[in-house]
């Protein structure tokens, strides 16, 4: 396995975790999937509609968001939304990321980056 592959599935690894947080962050106000795609995207996460559609349905089911279809508009959208117990889960995660940033950067300061 060359390097770059090596690179390529430690960033997927980082980034599984992440996106939740990110999703759960943006989720505060009701919101579509395209429009939590390009709201991502903003941030600097990159994730694709056949990623985020199933993890919006798994983070449903585990109760910590909630969706709702307008059909108002011209094209019927999904909004999803965090519930109160999503509120309280990204908070608690929230501050073991921090911890974890914490112990992260601690680690890294001492780390030789020269190849």
């Amino acid at each position: 396995m060359d390097k770059d592959e090596l690179i390529s599935g430690f960033l997927l690894e980082l980034r599984r975790g992440t996106v939740v947080l990110c999703v759960l962050a943006k989720l505060r106000e009701p919101t579509y999937g395209y429009s939590l795609i390009a709201a991502l995207a903003d941030s600097g996460i990159a994730i694709e509609a056949n990623t985020l559609y199933p993890l919006l349905r798994r983070l449903e089911g585990q109760g910590l968001l909630v969706s709702e279809w307008n059909t108002e508009g011209a094209k019927p959208r999904k909004y999803y939304c965090t519930t109160k117990f999503g509120r309280e889960v990204f908070a608690e995660l929230i501050l073991h990321w921090q911890s974890i940033v914490q112990s992260l950067d601690s680690a890294l300061e001492e780390a030789d980056y020269e190849a």
